[in-house]
């Protein structure tokens, strides 16, 4: 091989996990213990495919490479649903609305409390949707908050520079009044982590009530006006090469939409500026 250039294909464990397996080092466990085959022989770790090959996973074959594009949601997520695919109680989840894919799963980027709503990301790539919830990838979530209670500098003061709670400090990066009046106002606020309930327990320590909580951005992805609550859209490929760069991924680089593929995404998109908000429970768009 002539130096400089590489082999062909992408190498087998980063094909597997983008189909929402799993992550790339679980694909690579899963090839050493011999659970993967290409075209009937046992794989090998690091060995590279064009997607022409019959692979299969525990048995099971996996879609063609024209199906096994990363795909990413951008959901508005109301309040009063849970982020499980299935709840005991029977309450409404965040997987209802989504559309259904051909292969693989919807897998969440972090989560958000039955009280909380806006901002989801979902996607069909077990290591992109690790890398963007990993601490290392230092990935700001930002919040709009109405609280109830007297805020006053010092307690903005003691947010940002951190607060001891139950699972160690936590802290807020940023504050900025939104308004509001009396006891009630509006803030956003950002955190670097994605830690069970922490936005409403950092306000909470400091003997404050949050009656409001949304989220509005995740990195540098913003909630699209046009995308009202209950409704999600989904992200093309250059967006999703932005956000693979945001979780320290390089560039996916992946083929070219289809025609079809483009019109169901500009189809979609037309539909939603024009629809009016889904009423509760209204089901899958």
């Amino acid at each position: 091989m002539s130096e400089g250039i590489s082999p062909a294909g992408e190498k087998l464990q980063k094909v597997l996990a983008r189909t929402g397996l799993g992550s790339r080092r679980e694909m690579e466990r899963a090839i050493e213990a011999g659970r993967v085959t290409v075209n009937g022989k046992v794989a090998e770790l690091g060995e590279r495919v064009t997607g022409e090959e019959l692979i299969e996973f525990d048995g099971r074959r996996l879609p063609a490479a024209e199906e096994n594009r990363c795909r990413v949601i951008l959901y508005n997520k109301p309040v009063g649903e849970i982020c499980s695919r299935h709840d005991p109680e029977g309450r409404p989840t965040v997987y209802d609305r989504l559309p259904r894919l051909r292969s693989g799963r919807w897998i969440s980027v972090g989560r958000l409390d039955f009280n909380t709503s806006g901002l989801l990301l979902f996607t069909n790539s077990g290591e992109l949707a690790n890398k963007l919830m990993h601490p290392s990838s230092v990935i700001d979530r930002e919040y709009l908050v109405r609280i109830q209670g007297e805020v006053d500098d010092e307690m903005k003061k003691r947010l940002v520079t951190g607060v001891l709670l139950e699972d160690g400090a936590a802290r807020f990066t940023d504050i900025v009044e939104s308004g509001g009046e009396g006891k009630n106002r509006w803030f956003y606020c950002v955190v670097m982590e994605g830690r069970n309930r922490e936005v409403r327990r950092l306000w909470e320590s400091q003997g404050v009530r949050v009656s409001r909580l949304k989220r509005v951005r995740y990195g540098s992805v913003f909630i699209p006006s046009h995308v009202r609550v209950g409704q999600w859209i989904e992200m093309e490929p250059r967006e999703i090469d932005d956000l693979c760069v945001t979780a320290g991924l390089p560039k996916l680089g992946q083929r070219p939409l289809t025609q079809e593929e483009k019109q169901n995404l500009q189809r979609q998109r037309r539909k939603l500026r024009k629809s009016p908000a889904p009423a509760s429970r209204r089901g899958k768009p």
